[in-house]
Parts: structure tokens; sequence; C-alpha cells
């Protein structure tokens, strides 16, 4: 099999929520809806990806919560990354890929990259990291907005160092279509280096083993409490590093499945 440049797959990903959506505090009017419902909206689109807003909306009421509007549910899924029904030029991208890459050797996904806002008791904790099938990489503390001149910083004096450090010079880089990641500020940048980039369908993230990563690192965190944001990074920094290469190698396996699951359900959200 031939590797897309001849080069080792860098692949990368964006925000989003694990298992909760995080509840940001805000000078705003409140939110309409409490944790466990948030969660129980996310946890009955996983269940069946081809619900419908109000099909969610009828499945997750209940005497003691609030009836959720659709659109609050469809706000509540974008945050998490999960976009409800993919359009059909999607669904049909998503195939398209699955197929071109079901054969693909479980390195070629490796290593990846993911923006990841951590929930603590006085606020929020914004993390950037990255790892090969070799290693884990660092984790950037990220304070204030994440944007594309964040993001070309980060690109620029973290990602390129470590990804030269530990690949060497061959390696492609992968992203999703976030529009920080492809306005001409930050596709200027990976024409000046150089980068090449590998194309990944919107609206994926059931094909991005990364999110099982950030699912892992809160469960080693789980319970842990922090009492500011300088402690939550240091406790998600050494938690981060904590991580075995077994689970790399675990989440990198599954990608054959993923595409052929995604194959199997024409494009539509998976159980990933």
């Amino acid at each position: 099999m031939v590797k897309p440049f001849g080069k080792t797959t860098f692949t990368v990903d964006v925000r989003k929520s694990i298992d909760d959506v995080v509840h940001r505090q805000s000078p705003g009017r409140p939110r309409t809806t409490s944790r466990a419902l948030d969660r129980n909206i996310l946890r009955a689109c996983r269940k069946d990806p081809r619900r419908t807003s109000k099909d969610i909306q009828v499945s997750v009421t209940s005497p003691n919560e609030p009836v959720p509007s659709r659109r609050t549910i469809r706000r509540r899924l974008q945050v998490a990354g999960l976009h409800g029904l993919v359009s059909l030029k999607n669904r049909k991208a998503r195939v398209e890929w699955a197929k071109q890459h079901l054969s693909w050797e479980p390195r070629e996904y490796a290593p990846q990259y993911h923006c990841r806002t951590v929930k603590h008791g006085g606020g929020s904790v914004m993390v950037w990291g990255c790892f090969s099938d070799t290693s884990m990489g660092p984790l950037k503390r990220i304070v204030g907005t994440m944007d594309r001149y964040v993001y070309e910083y980060i690109l620029e004096n973290t990602m390129r160092p470590w990804a030269r450090a530990n690949l060497g010079r061959s390696w492609v880089f992968l992203q999703d279509n976030d529009p920080k990641h492809t306005l001409g500020h930050v596709a200027n940048w990976f024409r000046r280096r150089r980068v090449d980039l590998l194309e990944w369908p919107s609206q994926s993230p059931d094909l991005n083993p990364i999110e099982h990563m950030w699912e892992e690192l809160e469960r080693r965190l789980n319970r842990v409490r922090a009492f500011n944001a300088n402690q939550k990074f240091a406790q998600l920094e050494a938690a981060w590093k904590s991580i075995p290469m077994t689970v790399v190698k675990t989440l990198l396996d599954s990608m054959p499945r993923r595409c052929q699951v995604v194959i199997d359900a024409k494009g539509y959200p998976t159980k990933y």
C-alpha cells in the first residue's frame, strides 16, 4: 500500500466536548438545560445517530426537566461535535474517504492533535495536545481565545518542532474543516512551511480516534479536584504523559473498523 505523499500520516482534529457539554460561566441569560439533561441529549444521539432533534426532544423529556427546544438540542450536539444528521454531500464524502482508507495500516493515522477545553472548579482550562504511534507529545495550555493566530503560533512553535524531532522530515498533517484551519492566514503557513495536508471529510468526529484519547484523559482525572487553573493544567499534563502506548495502539487499530462502520451506515454518524 502506498502512503499519501510517501510520508507518515499526521492527523488532526479540533475542539470537542467528550461526554459532557462544557458549561461556561456567562453574563448572558442562564442555560435552559442541566448537565444531566445535556448528557441525556448526547447519549440519545450516540445511541441512534440518525435521530432528529424532534425525536431526541421526545426521548429526553421528563417531568423533572424543562422541555428543551429543538434549537437547543442542535446547539448541544454541535458543541459536542455531534452534528446530528450529516448532509448528503458530506455522507458521500465520508463513505468515499472510508473506502479509500479502509486498508490503511494503523500507524498511518498517527500522530494526532486535538484542542480541548477542560472544566475545573473556577472556570476552564483549554489545552492542545498531540501524540504519535511511538510517544505522547506535548500538552500546551492555551490562554484566551483559540483563533487562527493562536492556531498558527501552536503550529509553528509546538507542533512543527515536535513533529520534526519525532517524525523526521517526512510527515503529513491532517486537520478538519474548522474555519480557523482553512482560512488563508493558516493556509499560507502550510504553504510556507511546505507541510502536506491530508484531506479530511467534514462532520466526521467518529472517524477520529483521538476523541477516545480525550476520554482516556478524563478517566484518569476522574474525581481529581483542582483549586485553580494552574493546578488543573499540571494534573492534565501529568495524566497525559502517563497514558501508555497500548492505549494509542488500540485506538489506531480501530481505524479499519471505523471506516467499515461508516461505509455500512452509508455515511451517517456511527456509534464511534
